[in-house]
């Protein structure tokens, strides 16, 4: 069945995203979510929930294992606390080279640390607005350690949703269990999501007693291929196709690609973008694998595409657009996804 979907915006972790925010708010969207690229995403989300009302407010997403669950807990609760509830807790795992040679902290088992890190930052919440002692003690993480003077006690908001992110299996399992949420990767297919994703998460869902995915976040970010002119689709077709390729270059996400039987295609990639060879890289990419990744149409019928393929699964949207389109651009499209 299709229905209506809550649709969000990407902000760039620029200074005048709270001005972005705001006019989002205004504009229509349901969410702003902010990424950990080059900026830390949380300062200006704090600077945007002081400015805006209603519009929901994310990490998409911060880096789980650059800090320890002790402190992704505290800056958490405190965004949840100046938001005033509308704060979405969106968390991954990055890959093994970031966080050991850009982050210089431990990688082991990704699924299952991931799986232990965010229990323990539940305890950490249940201590908090409980009051009872806080004993955590797993494989990869301890917290046994609250005493009053660090305990921020019950946030009146309560504890922010947690929003995982995934492309394996494994990864995707943790979500449907401990997380109230997954983060449908960019780097995804129509295929893929419904024959790996979906069976992982209910997966999960079912480890944790819970029957389907009722009440469970599922928010997608489809590629969007589209313009008003010849000209524009042009542009907006290039940059997808090197988006697609970038992803495509990483062995983590190479699963998609072999559901597919595009497997040599994986480092083939890898080797290019070693090389440096990101233009090239691009023009890997097919019109086949494009439409397989992508959404292309023109923008009148960009919304209909995208409920027509996921408006079943979604329950949030936005679009990856790696290309710039006028002021205004998205706003019918939104409203038609909105109303479904």
């Amino acid at each position: 069945m299709v229905t209506a979907v809550k649709v969000d915006i990407t902000l760039t972790g620029q200074p005048s995203d709270a001005d972005v925010a705001v006019s989002a708010e205004r504009q229509g969207y349901d969410g702003a979510w902010l990424p950990e690229v080059q900026h830390d995403p949380f300062p200006l989300l704090a600077v945007a929930a002081s400015r805006t009302e209603h519009i929901e407010l994310g990490t998409a997403i911060a880096v789980t294992f650059a800090r320890n669950p002790m402190s992704l807990a505290m800056v958490a609760n405190d965004l949840q606390l100046y938001s005033r509830g509308r704060f979405l807790l969106g968390v991954g795992s990055q890959v093994k080279a970031h966080i050991t040679k850009r982050f210089s902290m431990p990688w082991s088992a990704p699924a299952k640390r991931m799986r232990e890190y965010l229990l323990a930052m539940r305890a950490i919440w249940h201590s908090w607005s409980t009051g009872h002692p806080l004993r955590f003690v797993g494989e990869f993480y301890s917290h046994t350690l609250m005493t009053p003077f660090f305990n921020p006690g019950p946030n009146p908001y309560g504890t922010p949703p947690v929003i995982l992110a995934g492309v394996g299996p494994r990864m995707t399992e943790v979500a449907g269990e401990v997380a109230d949420g997954f983060f449908v990767h960019g780097f995804t297919t129509q295929r893929y999501l419904r024959e790996v994703t979906l069976p992982a998460l209910c997966k999960g869902r079912a480890s944790a007693g819970k029957d389907d995915l009722k009440g469970f976040e599922i928010s997608g970010l489809p590629f969007i291929v589209t313009g008003t002119d010849e000209q524009q689709i042009r542009a907006a077709d290039d940059a997808v196709r090197k988006q697609i390729a970038f992803y495509g270059s990483t062995p983590a996400y190479r699963p998609v690609l072999d559901l597919h039987g595009w497997t040599d295609l994986s480092p083939e990639l890898n080797a290019m973008s070693k090389r440096g060879e990101w233009d090239a890289m691009g023009r890997r990419i097919t019109d086949e694998m494009l439409h397989e990744f992508a959404i292309v149409a023109p923008p009148d019928q960009v919304a209909e595409r995208l409920l027509a393929r996921y408006g079943d699964i979604f329950t949030r949207t936005g679009f990856y657009a790696p290309y710039s389109v006028p002021e205004g651009f998205w706003d019918p499209i939104i409203a038609k996804l909105k109303s479904g």
